[in-house]
């Protein structure tokens, strides 16, 4: 055992009880089209909690030695670390909490492969992709019936400043006084501020069985490792179904000051909600920060009237620099929502009746060829232009740091992005904004673009 690495044996608290030899076979697969190498990179993001490395190419650098071999014994499974991260342990032993999101990878990872084949036959597209949605959440036991409407999903950057960390520490402490529930991207900033003041709040008023739900995907892992707060962690498949899970399971979103990723996760709610569709669907959509943050809302309260229009403006509200006036307005919100629900027939535990557009729920590639194809034009429906300009936002944070587009941006030079002056100058004004206010990467100070706006 070294300072920085620590080799020792595991096995599982509850979330994984037993694994089929083929499935221990298929973790064990070494080859591309293998689950080894994914969840060797998903292990060691749960591993290295609490790092400060927001780029998955740096973590697994520096962690290069890092190997995870599972074996199946008599007693069940167990998994052998090698040349972990030491800060996952505490005398030679690993922490529970990492030890149990630890499994939880390792359970969605092969559920999703191994389970999920069969599930949704007969089904359109888009009704397949919301059906395995519903059944990785469920079988992760995240989705609990008669239970009113309580679960906040809070969003919100990884690189955010101090006194805005603090700030959603206060919403979330506001929240857990009411009894709400926290669900985040799991990751550190953002993510886990809410959590952490709802934990006070929580023990205040004796809640026994509070919940703080992260919601992950493989791609991000390793930039974004789980935060210790998390008590339910959730690794869907990619990101077009991680913002899927996170407004059907969520009841209202609040959303925090941020950066690209933030940006994106916008534009995907825009987009949903913008659909006819859900024009009288009860969904809490609040903009908060401290005081100082304002910029930040402005810039995207401008950015939208410039690209989507008022209209879209209309589907949010912004407060600033009050986290129990935040709270209060989300109570109300999630009032609603259960009498809507109450009178529609509507499940509580999970929101079937938003319509989501097929094409926010395909998964994009964010290669340099697929980038410079985005219609980012306003000749289309607002709600498709929504859609595009949230593949652009993704596209950007993996050019941050998703390990494929970083490596691809590093080769090819940066992702261009082209589309009518309107909208080009408008997201030239928001991005540059995120890197004038050091929102892009915990490594602000040697930030390079990963993208280039066609003039």
């Amino acid at each position: 055992m070294s300072d920085l690495f620590v080799s020792a044996s595991v096995k599982p608290l509850e979330s994984l009880d037993m694994l089929s030899p083929y499935e221990v076979e298929r973790i064990r697969d070494r080859s591309d089209s293998g689950l080894y190498p994914l969840f060797r990179q998903c292990a060691l993001a749960v591993l290295n909690c609490g790092s400060e490395m927001d780029c998955t190419a740096e973590v697994l650098e520096k962690y290069q030695d890092f190997d995870v071999h599972i074996v199946n014994k008599h007693r069940g499974v167990q998994l052998d670390l090698i040349n972990a991260p030491a800060s996952a342990f505490v005398d030679g032993e690993l922490v529970d909490g990492i030890r149990e999101h630890l499994f939880s990878v390792l359970r969605d990872l092969v559920y999703v492969v191994d389970e999920l084949n069969d599930v949704c036959e007969g089904l359109t597209p888009g009704e397949t992709l919301t059906n395995t949605v519903f059944h990785i959440l469920r079988h992760a036991k995240s989705l609990r019936p008669n239970i009113k409407p309580n679960i906040v999903v809070c969003w919100g950057g990884h690189s955010i400043a101090r006194h805005e960390y603090a700030y959603t520490k206060k919403v979330g402490y506001e929240l857990g006084l009411r009894g709400l529930n926290i669900c985040t991207g799991c990751g550190p900033g953002a993510m886990k501020g809410p959590m952490k003041g709802a934990t006070i709040a929580h023990a205040k008023q004796r809640i026994s069985d509070p919940r703080y739900i992260g919601i992950t995907e493989p791609g991000i892992i390793a930039a974004e490792s789980p935060n210790p707060i998390v008590s339910e962690l959730i690794t869907m498949p990619d990101i077009e179904k991680r913002l899927e899970a996170f407004v059907r399971l969520g009841h209202g979103v609040i959303v925090f000051p941020g950066g690209a990723g933030t940006a994106e996760e916008i534009l995907y709610m825009l987009g949903i909600l913008l659909q006819e569709q859900n024009r009288n669907v009860e969904m809490p959509f609040i903009f908060t920060g401290p005081a100082g943050s304002e910029a930040y809302f402005e810039q995207i309260d401008q950015f939208v009237k410039a690209t989507l229009g008022e209209e879209a403006s209309k589907l949010y509200q912004v407060v600033i620099d009050h986290p129990s006036k935040v709270a209060a307005l989300m109570k109300e919100g999630l009032n609603r929502v259960t009498e809507q629900r109450k009178e529609s027939g509507e499940a509580y535990h999970f929101n079937w009746q938003l319509q989501i557009p097929y094409e926010l729920q395909l998964p994009f590639e964010p290669t340099h060829d697929n980038m410079a194809a985005l219609n980012l034009h306003k000749d289309q429906p607002i709600s498709e232009l929504a859609s595009e300009l949230r593949k652009a936002l993704s596209g950007i944070v993996s050019g941050n740091v998703k390990e494929p587009a970083v490596k691809a941006v590093a080769e090819k030079g940066p992702f261009i992005l082209d589309g009518d002056p309107e909208v080009i100058t408008a997201l030239d004004k928001l991005l540059n904004g995120f890197i004038e206010q050091r929102r892009m990467k915990i490594d602000f100070a040697g930030y390079v673009p990963c993208f280039k706006l066609a003039s």
